[in-house]
């Protein structure tokens, strides 16, 4: 699948609306992994999803138009077998039970630098990463589902 190439790192896609953050998560993940999109909004993702078919999409949850979860989910209906990694400020329960439903690793950009590279290779590794959450015990991750 990937013999036209001579770079065999994984690829990723990013999606956020914010510039700073998709150059930051760039910069922290590029000497390991080919970056092969980085797009600020949900539509745009779905395409990325369509023209790149990388193997990890990082996907912040709001985001203008469509979300990161319903980007994750057209994704999904279209068959696009990427794995999904949430990158994003928000410790909700209904979030967090989304993207589990995704089959999606689920991180806060308060600790980018420490949890996305482990996300990401755990995500590979066919497992579920979740960062610590600062919320009550009632949004402790329900691990590996």
């Amino acid at each position: 699948m990937r013999k036209d190439r001579s770079d065999l790192r994984h690829t990723v896609a990013l999606a956020d609306d914010h510039i700073a953050v998709l150059q930051r998560v760039s910069t922290l993940l590029a000497t390991e992994f080919e970056i092969v999109a980085a797009v600020e909004d949900g539509a745009n993702a779905v395409q990325a999803g369509l023209d790149f078919r990388p193997d990890i999409f990082i996907l912040d949850i709001c985001m203008p138009g469509l979300s990161g979860i319903q980007a994750a989910g057209e994704m999904r209906r279209l068959g696009l077998s990427s794995k999904l990694v949430f990158l994003t400020i928000q410790e909700d329960a209904d979030y967090l039970e989304a993207a589990q439903a995704l089959g999606a690793s689920y991180v806060l950009k308060s600790r980018m630098h420490s949890d996305l590279p482990l996300a990401v290779r755990e995500a590979l590794a066919g497992r579920i990463f979740v960062s610590r959450l600062s919320t009550p015990s009632s949004l402790a991750p329900v691990s590996d589902r």
